[in-house]
């Protein structure tokens, strides 16, 4: 999966200025953005009644969406997580004591010369803008809300013709949830066309059924029924597609503070399908604007186009008809936009660092957002599932730990310390659909003697998380071990890639390469690695695991690594900057794309403000950290427990 996602982190050195203020900001804003979702889902609530969301289904396919198998009560589930605190703000950096930092991940090593200097990341999520490079190398914007024009879409009387309970009694009607065989809708005003509309209506919003038109005591009835039986809902989208009409309708989603699988299971909630049928190219972030191509299996471009009336932030455009869909890893990489507030380093320091990024470049490193956040990272229990420890495996993800976490959370791992049954823990959370409540419904299911099995409950895609946390956490520590014997140049028994085959550089070529054509191994069966010291660091860190380097198949075919190549350094593309100084810390310093669909024009900017910012412009390759750039930058440790103790404030 594309990782470029990063952590809600503040970058800061230990700052004096206003500091009530960016807290009383963030309260604000998540005051009004509440405000706005309540005044939303009231206006949407005709289409939310009759639009429960499925329960979503995992697929191994790689053109298909991997998603979280979630509970029946995934709407209480988000309400109760919503209501639990993370604990008061003045405890949270005693309770990040006992989280990661770099240097627990191998994160050690700088390129650039420059001296360090503070900024502000993330202080609001529009400070950090995400565009996606398509694979022909077009950067995907959102500038057109225009719908395709085709004549087989029904009129857009079709969306209000039908009431709040009409839509509920006939939705529960296509999912066979209702005892009666059919649902009668009343004509009011009867003529002839408005017949027309509400039979388009029925059959273009619920595919599947049919309707009729009967006379009872002199009033006219739509008579909705299904002509197939229960077979008709198996592909429901097979009804009234037009031959003509390429299957998959492709469209630019632009979102703000959703991460990519929440944005699919939400509308997959508001169009009543399963969250399979959409395809995309990689996740982006949470915490960001972020601007993104995705494919939906016969759903109109009409009908995604009316959910622009209806989700906060989230906007659909650039529709169009194509006969595929979506494969992950397609892109070619991400455009980032990235505002630093607050910088305190000199204009010569900053020119400094960011010439260092275009012209060198960053260490590759996997960012700290691989590991997670608590005390127990990721990595550990990749560890030892490879190892073929199971109890281990079970006990890493369940027994208590110190940090930050939910109540609930900490409550479930105590029950289960003190009972070992999985059931009573499992009735200590409210959200089931975490990996600790699916672990124990796993364990509730094939006991505590088949943990394996009860592994497998959890998503394919999450299981994995943990081998893929743990190649990180080698490939991070090998490749500051590498930097730090032989620097910052390409020497014998390196490896290069060479039409996608990694191979050695030899004595006689080594001033043929630089540093940008090194690769490092990720640990595998199917991979060489370096000849030189890093070679034999390899086979130690894994020794030292109880993991040997020449037999990396595991018993079980999922957790068999195959390994693969990463670029030691990174150089960014596209590379620009620019200070800029303001005086109020609540302006956006750029406009977005929404911004020029709507006509907002950039904010009026001090010459000389208050504060100054850093605003970053640059590309790069899927599977790269953005977070590392910034790194690079500033020269500052990015874990959350470094930046919690510097400022706790960005949690308030």
């Amino acid at each position: 999966m594309e990782m470029m996602e990063t952590d809600n982190i503040h970058l800061k050195r230990p700052l004096s200025e206003d500091k009530e203020d960016s807290a009383d900001e963030i309260k604000r804003q998540k005051v009004s953005e509440d405000a706005l979702q309540e005044k939303v889902n009231s206006d949407c609530k005709a289409d939310a009644a009759a639009e429960r969301p499925e329960k979503p289904v995992l697929e191994d396919s790689k053109n298909t969406v991997v998603v979280n198998e979630e509970s029946e009560d995934q709407q209480d589930e988000e309400e109760i997580e919503e209501s639990v605190g993370d604990g008061e703000p003045e405890s949270f950096a005693d309770m990040m004591k006992h989280g990661l930092t770099e240097l627990d991940v191998g994160i050690t090593k700088f390129v650039s010369a420059h001296k360090g200097f503070s900024g502000i990341l993330k202080e609001r999520y529009s400070d950090f803008v995400v565009h996606e490079i398509g694979k022909d190398g077009h950067t995907i914007h959102l500038d057109d809300f225009s719908v395709p024009v085709d004549e087989e879409d029904p009129p857009e009387e079709n969306f209000t013709v039908l009431s709040v309970e009409d839509k509920q009694r006939l939705e529960e009607l296509q999912l066979f949830k209702n005892k009666e065989g059919s649902v009668s809708i009343e004509v009011i005003e009867d003529t002839k066309e408005k017949r027309t509309v509400i039979h388009q209506a029925v059959k273009s919003l619920f595919p599947g059924l049919e309707t009729k038109t009967e006379d009872r005591d002199g009033k006219k009835y739509i008579v909705a029924y299904h002509a197939a039986g229960k077979k008709a809902l198996a592909n429901p989208r097979k009804h009234s597609w037009p031959k003509s009409r390429g299957s998959y309708c492709h469209f630019v989603l632009y979102k703000e503070n959703k991460d990519t699988m929440d944005a699919i299971n939400m509308l997959s909630k508001f169009l009543r399908v399963k969250p399979n049928i959409f395809s995309y190219m990689g996740t982006k972030d949470k915490r960001a604007i972020t601007v993104q191509e995705i494919a939906v299996l016969r759903i109109t471009a009409q009908r995604l186009a009316h959910l622009n009336k209806c989700l906060m932030n989230f906007k659909l455009g650039n529709f169009s008809y194509k006969n595929h869909p979506l494969k992950l890893g397609e892109l070619q990489g991400n455009h980032f936009t990235v505002v630093l507030r607050n910088v305190t380093g000199t204009d010569e320091q900053v020119q400094h660092a960011m010439q260092s990024l275009k012209e060198i470049g960053f260490i590759n490193y996997y960012g700290m957002q691989r590991f997670g956040t608590t005390a127990i990272p990721t990595y550990q229990v990749g560890r030892a599932i490879l190892q073929n420890n199971w109890n281990e495996v079970m006990d890493l993800i369940l027994k208590p730990r110190p940090g930050a976490e939910k109540g609930y959370l900490v409550k479930c791992r105590e029950e289960w310390a003190k009972t070992r049954d999985p059931a009573a823990a499992l009735r200590k959370l409210p959200v089931k659909r975490c990996v600790e409540g699916q672990l124990l419904r796993g364990l509730s299911k094939y006991g505590l003697k088949n943990i394996v099995s009860a592994f497998g409950i959890i998503p394919r895609n999450n299981r994995l998380m943990y081998i893929h946390s743990y190649q990180s956490y080698v490939w991070n520590n090998m490749v500051s071990k590498r930097i730090e014997e032989y620097g910052l140049k390409a020497v014998p028994g390196d490896l290069v890639l060479k039409g996608g085959t990694a191979t050695y550089i030899e004595e006689s070529e080594a001033d043929n390469y630089t540093i940008h054509d090194v690769v490092m191994p990720l640990p595998g069966f199917d991979v060489i690695y370096p000849k030189h010291k890093s070679g034999e660091a390899y086979k130690e860190i894994l020794a030292a695991d109880n993991l040997d380097i020449n037999n990396m198949k595991h018993k079980i075919r999922d957790y068999s690594l195959s390994g693969a190549y990463r670029k030691v350094i990174i150089r960014p593309q596209h590379v620009s900057w620019e200070l800029v100084a303001y005086d109020d810390p609540k302006i956006p310093l750029f406009t977005t794309d929404l911004d020029k669909m709507e006509g907002k024009t950039p904010a009026a900017l001090a010459t000389e403000g208050k504060y100054k910012a850093l605003k970053m412009d640059f590309s790069l390759p899927p599977s790269t950290y953005a977070t590392m750039a910034i790194r690079e930058v500033l020269k500052m440790d990015t874990s959350i427990k470094k930046q919690t103790q510097l400022n706790t404030i960005w949690l308030r």
